[in-house]
């Protein structure tokens, strides 16, 4: 795997472009956001620090996730919850707080670099597993061409967040608890402690425009719903 390192600390870049080295990994270490948009396309993973010097983190990770699809983890001394979440919401697919233990990191690399991209239901999971669009109300789910459309006008969302929306489409009868959620999506049960989850589920309530899309189960997890809009229509022609 090519890894592309975003760190402008040479200290920190020494130490984990050594670790990822001797995982068999080869690593491109850049120190600004200019270099980032540069090579990014090379990339088959990233690692982002967010404090470069000449522009915010998370504006960069906004900008890196409008060219490329490759995963990426925050690895940051940034600890505050409102950072986390913006990190989460802006396209990150894992959020890693400096200091840390070097085998936390290569682990939590590894697992993200073994769900991204997957399809998040087993064969035979229903409609969505099986590549067929799912309805609920109107919006469309279409697993095969990874697209929302609400009301048929297309919705952009995270990968994260849509590997979350089809995951319930999967099986939208059945209410999925977080845990499975965590660990069919992250690869990690034990998240269950963190916000990923939630803060993605609020992004795909937000960006569709439909909070009643996914349902919350409370101190359980999570179900597919149906749009208030379409209940509304549905209501005014009884």
């Amino acid at each position: 795997m090519h890894a592309l390192l975003v760190e402008d600390d040479d200290r920190m870049a020494r130490a984990l472009g050594t670790a990822l080295a001797r995982r068999g990994h080869t690593v491109r270490r850049v120190g600004r956001a200019l270099d980032a948009l540069r090579h990014v396309h090379e990339a088959e993973f990233v690692l982002l620090d967010l404090g470069l010097p000449d522009l915010d983190g998370l504006e960069l990770l906004r900008r890196l996730r409008t060219v490329c699809d490759a995963p990426l983890i925050v690895v940051t001394a940034r600890c505050e919850e409102r950072d986390i979440v913006q990190g989460l919401r802006a396209g990150a697919d894992d959020y890693v707080v400096k200091p840390f233990r070097m085998a936390e990191l290569i682990a939590r690399i590894d697992t993200v670099r073994r769900r991204t991209g997957r399809h998040p239901g087993r064969p035979g999971d229903g409609a969505a597993a099986a590549g067929r669009p799912v309805r609920a109300g109107d919006v469309e789910v279409d697993p095969a061409g990874r697209t929302v459309t609400v009301a048929g006008s297309e919705v952009r969302l995270t990968r994260r967040e849509f590997d979350v929306l089809a995951f319930l489409a999967a099986r939208p009868d059945e209410v999925h608890p977080r845990e499975v959620i965590l660990d069919r999506i992250w690869g990690d049960a034990f998240l269950a402690a963190s916000r990923s989850l939630d803060v993605h589920v609020a992004g795909i309530r937000a960006k569709t425009g439909r909070p009643g899309l996914v349902r919350t189960v409370r101190g359980f997890g999570y179900q597919l719903g149906a749009s208030p809009a379409a209940d509304a229509q549905r209501d005014q022609g009884r």
